[in-house]
């Protein structure tokens, strides 16, 4: 949903509002514009704007809150810390389109069912929240972002009188699920974003929560009713498709997660097998082990704990990636470790056992590389509290 503008678009959000003074023609339309997905991660799930037009006024503009500046303060920090600042983006439509035209997505429009006062009340608040005071707001990929902007406004201007429906979305659909169906699951970019995420992601969306994704915005309007002269219609007037490109995927890499972490569990288990054989122990394996899935169980502790992203929290995959495993890693490079080492072991064996537990309830579910990578680590915590001699 995240698209990358040139500055000249940063530089069009400075153009003043119309301040709510004009009032559109009867020719007017305000629309629901969804673009497809790009190749690049942040592009995957595609993006939605508004947009108002009048040829009556020579008025065609963008309303896209999917704007955010790289040069803004702590962007940088801010973004990992949860905190990141977007903003609406006003400006005219040509540019929008130039954009997505240069990068081959397609892009269609619904044209929405609205009275005249509707449609003023749509305009008059864009043109409110286009304004430098009320732009900005603090983005959440999955509660508050380009797509759940668009059906909030939607229904709180049109308020009792909409009814979103589509009976043909699936059902009892996580929000994990859902992004899981946009970006390759063995990607780097897949295994990355489903490691960091924790519980709250794997709760099953209502209707209105699909659409924090565009395409379901896009399905949903087209299949709502609105009430007009005490008359149900349809919510959508008509479609158009003003750029028709193929559907793009997310780059992928021929070394993908699940290859690494297959190659990996079956060089480590082998090793075991030959240290179990030979009564000894392969050092650097065990640091390997040890110190990576530490940082990684660092990386979802701070996550989980010292940022404001809303779905970091409660995140299971701590049972396999162990923040202390850092520390403890560096004992491994003892010829003769601790015996407390051993106890440690069992009890990430423990943690291991829960995982399919977890994963069967639905609890949460597990990046599908990391299986063989349990497996290697259950293997190996095995051979730690069997096989070697401690101090």
């Amino acid at each position: 949903m995240i698209k990358k503008y040139t500055f000249l678009l940063f530089f069009l959000l400075i153009f003043k509002s119309f301040q709510g003074q004009v009032q559109l023609s009867v020719y007017s339309e305000i629309s629901i514009v969804t673009a497809g997905s790009g190749t690049e991660l942040y592009e995957a799930f595609g993006h939605s704007a508004l947009r108002v037009k009048d040829p009556m006024l020579q008025l065609d503009l963008i309303y896209n809150y999917g704007m955010f500046d790289f040069n803004q303060p702590n962007f940088y920090s801010n973004f990992v810390k949860g905190k990141l600042l977007y903003s609406l983006g006003r400006y005219p439509f040509e540019y929008f389109l130039t954009s997505y035209q240069q990068d081959k997505r397609w892009v269609k429009q619904q044209v929405l069912n609205l009275t005249q006062d509707e449609k003023q009340a749509f305009f008059t608040y864009l043109e409110n929240n286009a304004l430098p005071q009320n732009s900005d707001y603090l983005y959440d990929p999955y509660f508050d972002n380009c797509a759940t902007k668009l059906r909030d406004i939607t229904a709180s201007i049109l308020k009792n009188k909409l009814d979103f429906n589509d009976e043909n979305l699936p059902k009892n659909q996580s929000f994990r699920q859902l992004m899981n169906h946009e970006i390759p699951w063995n990607s780097w970019g897949s295994f990355g974003i489903n490691v960091a995420l924790g519980s709250k992601l794997d709760q099953k969306t209502t209707l209105e929560e699909t659409m924090y994704l565009p395409k379901y915005v896009y399905k949903i309007f087209k299949n709502s009713k609105i009430t007009l002269n005490g008359k149900s219609e349809n919510l959508v007037k008509k479609e158009e498709i003003l750029l028709d490109f193929e559907d793009l995927s997310p780059k992928t890499s021929v070394f993908s997660p699940f290859l690494i972490f297959l190659l990996f569990s079956i060089m480590g288990v082998y090793i075991t097998i030959s240290d179990v054989k030979e009564n000894k122990r392969t050092k650097w394996l065990d640091v390997t082990i040890f110190a990576s899935t530490g940082i990684i169980g660092i990386l979802i502790m701070f996550l989980w704990f010292f940022t404001n992203h809303s779905t970091t929290p409660n995140n299971f995959n701590f049972l396999w990636a162990f923040a202390p495993n850092f520390f403890i890693s560096f004992q491994f490079l003892k010829e003769n470790p601790p015996i407390w080492i051993s106890k440690h072991a069992q009890l990430l064996l423990i943690f291991l056992s829960f995982i399919p537990i977890i994963w069967l309830l639905k609890i949460q579910e597990f990046p599908i590389p990391v299986i063989p990578l349990v497996l290697l680590l259950a293997v190996r915590f095995w051979f730690l509290t069997h096989k070697i001699h401690y101090k």
